[in-house]
């Protein structure tokens, strides 16, 4: 993640902001948001051990943690971090930490799931090859990594979404000459761009691992990784 990216998740665009982005987005966007969720927690069993990378204010977590037996939550944002801690406190199997999903200090093999949604892959700004390798590093034989991206088909809703934010000040005003091709581009330097299939596929070079894409509620592309065969 570039210093001005990693800034920008970690203070303008945490806690209560990134929270707002949520509590604003249209019903169309709000239908893919559970869409996501719901097609996880329908792929975890009761004693599963699940990692989230980038869970910012815990929003996915609560899902998560009444469908698996323990979930671990980490972020780059101390702010997003402590509004978690507050909306997770009756959530004894929600753990929480200050980490980045691309140096993970876990032992090998620690999750029985690995979870990135919502476009989480392209918003850390990090090497994406490493992030994907240290989630399957510490992903158990027979366990699955879940990373989701935007569909294509999804571009206008997406866009109306991310015009609603920068009315609100959340993000900076769109660059509507720069934006197109799945990339939004604001004027303050902010982008949110996605990872197609063959650009995902090209970051599991050398590794043995299988990848299914589905596309779930004509808004979402999810790379499963499935390592040692586990449907």
């Amino acid at each position: 993640m570039t210093g001005g990216m990693r800034g920008y998740y970690e203070t303008r665009l945490a806690a209560e902001s990134l929270r707002r982005c949520y509590e604003l987005a249209p019903a169309r966007v709000q239908q893919y948001l559970r869409a996501e969720i719901d097609y996880v927690v329908e792929r975890l069993r009761p004693d599963d051990t699940v990692l989230e990378l980038g869970c910012g204010y815990g929003r996915v977590m609560v899902d998560l943690a009444g469908a698996a037996a323990s979930v671990v939550g980490i972020d780059t944002s101390k702010a997003s971090l402590g509004l978690a801690r507050r909306q997770l406190a009756h959530r004894p199997s929600c753990l929480l930490a200050c980490m980045d999903a691309s140096h993970l200090a876990f032992v090998e093999e620690s999750f029985d799931a690995v979870v990135c949604v919502q476009n989480g892959l392209s918003a850390f700004h990090a090497d994406h090859r490493r992030v994907v390798r240290e989630a399957l590093r510490v992903t158990r034989q027979g366990g699955n990594v879940f990373f989701s991206t935007y569909s294509d088909r999804f571009w206008e809703h997406r866009l109306v979404w991310f015009a609603r934010q920068a009315e609100a000040g959340l993000i900076g005003q769109i660059d509507y000459e720069l934006t197109g091709g799945g990339t939004i581009v604001c004027h303050d330097g902010f982008e949110a761009s996605t990872v197609g299939p063959e650009e995902f596929a090209a970051l599991l070079d050398g590794l043995d691992v299988e990848l299914a894409v589905v596309e779930v509620d004509e808004s979402s592309l999810f790379y499963v990784l499935v390592k040692d065969g586990r449907t």
